[in-house]
């Protein structure tokens, strides 16, 4: 079975991270700033500054300014962000599924013999 996995490999490695699935679980709950996010971790800003430009270029975070204040920037989660991650597990369920009716069937004849 081959497949680019590059997309998945990226949110894997930025999955991969303890602190930064701290991050992404404050994002789904609402959008954050990052000193909120360095708070809320118990990290400094620039190690959340590193966090947070992992899971931009991985595409599961976005950020905007907002228009009252140009020097901040908040920080939203992008559910699209895990679609291909979202999409390879649920082709892995269809074969384990397959897997399972087809054993199920051999057993079921196996009984009947």
């Amino acid at each position: 079975m081959e497949n680019d996995l590059t997309g998945i490999d990226g949110t894997f490695d930025a999955l991969a991270d303890p602190t930064r699935r701290a991050i992404v679980e404050l994002l789904v709950q609402k959008p954050h700033r990052a000193s909120e996010l360095a708070v809320a971790t118990g990290i400094s800003r620039s190690r959340m500054s590193k966090h947070l430009r992992v899971l931009l270029d991985a595409g599961l975070a976005r950020d905007e300014r907002p228009p009252d204040d140009a020097r901040a920037r908040v920080f939203y989660m992008r559910p699209e962000g895990i679609g291909d991650v979202q999409e390879w597990l649920a082709r892995l369920q269809k074969e384990w599924d397959a897997q399972l009716r087809s054993f199920k069937r051999h057993m079921e004849k196996k009984g009947n013999a």
